[in-house]
């Protein structure tokens, strides 16, 4: 049987546990919460855009990636942030990220150039939607309290920095020499047998003007007398290749 004096321990204890969880709670206040949210954001704001404008639609000139990569880091950025704040569930979290493998882009294919600066971005976004801003002191004390890391922030400030360099020496024009491809539809099988491979490029950089560095042959119709030819040439500084590859009216998206 419980004594009296055992009643009283117990409810100490409970009461002391009571004390560190609410310790462990501390909550940031109003204004803290802002500015975190600000730092994450417009960092990421600035970073994407950088890349965007500088980097990505300085050679492609698609208006339309412009505008889906810079919305899509910041709507990324926002539920990130949001899931990692508040506790959801792990159906609610696979639940989300199945919807994002749903939404794909049908309309046409996604360049591998696209594609690489949509990884980068959603990549940015999680760490710039994830890294601790603010870090609890006092934690053991009566007054616990959140404080801005001065520390975390500039990890998370370099590491767009890092991303940033890595993409500005990639893109370097004096660094690597970017090529394209163009589809062709040739209208003189008789010179796509590999005897006669000389006169298939020198009659190809005669027509469509482009100094040719290698080539790959597809589709063959001997009914009509023609075939679709690949072909890879040096793009000139500045020049851009974003729609050699496409064959139908449809497909060209005005800029």
């Amino acid at each position: 049987m419980i004594t009296a004096q055992e009643l009283g321990e117990y409810a100490l204890a409970d009461e002391n546990l009571f004390d560190v969880q609410t310790i462990a709670d501390a909550m940031m206040t109003t204004g803290q919460s802002v500015t975190e949210l600000a730092i994450r954001f417009f960092l990421n704001l600035l970073v994407c855009w950088i890349l965007v404008q500088f980097f990505y639609y300085k050679k492609s000139r698609r208006r339309d990636y412009y505008f889906t990569f810079m919305v899509f880091s910041s709507a990324m950025l926002m539920l990130l942030y949001i899931m990692g704040n508040v506790e959801v569930g792990v159906g609610l979290t696979l639940g989300l990220f199945a919807i994002f493998g749903v939404i794909r882009y049908r309309t046409e294919t996604v360049p591998i150039r696209e594609m690489t600066y949509l990884f980068v971005i959603i990549a940015l976004a999680a760490v710039n939607g994830l890294a601790p801003v603010f870090k609890l002191v006092g934690a053991t004390s009566a007054n616990p309290r959140y404080v801005l890391s001065a520390g975390t922030v500039g990890i998370m400030a370099l590491s767009n920095a890092l991303v940033v360099a890595l993409i500005w020496v990639l893109e370097s024009e004096k660094l690597l020499k970017h090529t394209s491809a163009k589809l062709v539809l040739y209208d003189r099988i008789d010179l796509i047998v590999p005897g006669r491979r000389q006169e298939l490029v020198a009659d190809l950089e005669k027509r469509v003007g482009v100094k040719i560095s290698n080539l790959e042959i597809g589709h063959v119709d001997f009914l009509k007398d023609a075939a679709f030819i690949k072909i890879y040439y040096t793009l000139d500084k500045g020049q851009s290749g974003s729609i050699d590859t496409l064959t139908k009216a449809k497909d060209f998206v005005e800029q």
